[in-house]
């Protein structure tokens, strides 16, 4: 049985060579990325192995040679399958999972089970992605519920100030907590552990976001604990876009409804739970994607020996490497050692200088111009960003098994390059 639980990633020789761990060939055989491409993005939308897009495709075919066969009696127990595989994969009941198009509904479905009062607070960190904060403004404004943001600095000093920093914000009106297990622009491990144990000890609900966790370090949501985790199957665990889930505790389940319900809930059920006729079904949709994500897990997991434990491992230790490369490249350019080792997953996130003023309002397809010169002149892929708490101009780069650590290289010499044009055409 697949599993992220059983062993760290540390289990692994901490230096074992990078070049012994790769299988000749992984970027070419296994995955449909454009080979042109140097793709240091799987943070963002993930890329689905070759043989989970075939048993998604097999799956489609398979509903349309008898869509009524295929919605109104098969799905249902495909579902329970595909819980029962993420179930013993993150070390939870199957019975608490519910699928959903991506995290960032998931936020918005237990903000609206919260029962919000005027001066209740909402506590976040500032490093959260941007989808919960656009919902909370929505939500508090209706509700007269209070934002309240943990400042953490960024670079970080380590998992205990962010623990310390996070904690003292919490107050007797604190009515329901957030934190990013793995964060989006910073690309931070954050000590959910302790985080979540205290806030319990408190009596406090909150939700670990794991939309970048599951695949990229070990996750034992029983051990864990939280009221709610969410997570995204298109990230790390490399399965089709559009697949989210959400763990809902049992005792939390009364009620929790989502934010739409289907034809079929009124239908008396004595034999199945609301929680699972509620988020099983949400109307004729294509659910071939969530179905196909505990396969594609399994795909990754095979592609090394030792498993999920061992691919972890490995892209941690390329991602390091990574951050020593472009650290010996790019020099006093940019600031690329931003966390301690033990913060870091598969993504680092460097901040680099701003361009001469002349050059900030220039048209891109992106977030940033740089983007797209490094996207158009280099082939390559990966997002330049703003941290909005101080507006720092940063990249982010992923690790996954289709790297190589040339590509590092590659992307240090080009973004130098650029960093010079920029600066040479302002001057």
């Amino acid at each position: 049985m697949m599993t992220l639980v059983a062993d760290s990633p540390a289990t692994l020789p901490p230096n074992t060579p990078a070049a012994e761990l790769r299988p000749a060939g992984a970027a070419t055989s296994d995955w449909s990325l454009d080979p042109t491409l140097t793709f240091l993005n799987h943070g963002s939308y993930g890329a689905v192995p070759r043989a989970a897009l075939r048993y998604q495709a097999e799956l489609r075919a398979r509903l349309e040679r008898d869509p009524v066969r295929f919605y109104k009696s098969d799905l249902e127990g495909m579902l329970d399958d595909m819980r029962v595989r993420l179930g013993a994969l993150l070390n939870c009941r199957a019975a608490d999972l519910a699928p959903l198009p991506n995290a960032t509904v998931a936020i918005c479905t237990i903000l609206n089970n919260t029962a919000l009062r005027p001066g209740d607070e909402v506590l976040v960190t500032d490093h959260e992605y941007q989808s919960l904060f656009n919902e909370l403004d929505r939500i508090c404004a209706r509700t007269g519920a209070v934002v309240v943001k943990a400042q953490l600095p960024f670079p970080s000093a380590g998992p205990a100030e962010v623990a310390e920093r996070y904690l003292a914000c919490v107050t007797p009106r604190t009515r329901l907590a957030f934190i990013s297990h793995i964060t989006s622009c910073t690309s931070l491990t954050f000590p959910v552990t302790e985080v979540v144990a205290e806030l319990n000890r408190r009596g406090i609900d909150c939700c670990v976001d794991g939309a970048h966790s599951p695949g990229q370090v070990p996750v034992d949501v029983s051990a864990l604990a939280p009221t709610y985790f969410i997570f995204s199957g298109h990230k790390w665990l490399s399965g089709p876009k559009g697949t989210g889930f959400m763990y809902v505790r049992p005792d939390k389940q009364a009620g929790f409804r989502p934010l739409q319900i289907s034809s079929r809930v009124h239908k008396i059920r004595p034999d199945r739970a609301l929680f699972l006729r509620d988020f099983d079904y949400q109307g004729t949709a294509d659910y071939t994607g969530i179905l196909t994500v505990p396969r594609a897990a399994e795909c990754m997991g095979k592609m090394l020996p030792g498993g999920w434990p061992r691919l972890m491992r490995q892209n941690h230790d390329m991602i390091m490497e990574a951050r020593r490369v472009l650290t010996s490249i790019l020099g006093g350019w940019c600031t690329t050692e931003t966390a301690p080792e033990s913060m870091v997953g598969s993504m680092i996130t460097m901040i680099i200088p701003e361009p001469a003023p002349e050059l900030a309002d220039r048209p891109t397809a992106y977030d940033d111009a740089l983007q797209d010169a490094l996207f158009e002149r280099h082939r390559i892929v990966v997002p330049v960003w703003r941290f909005s708490p101080t507006n720092a101009r940063v990249v982010r780069v992923s690790a996954q098994m289709y790297n190589t650590p040339e590509q590092y290289s590659f992307l240090g010499e080009a973004l130098l390059e650029e960093l010079r044009r920029e600066r040479a055409i302002g001057a």
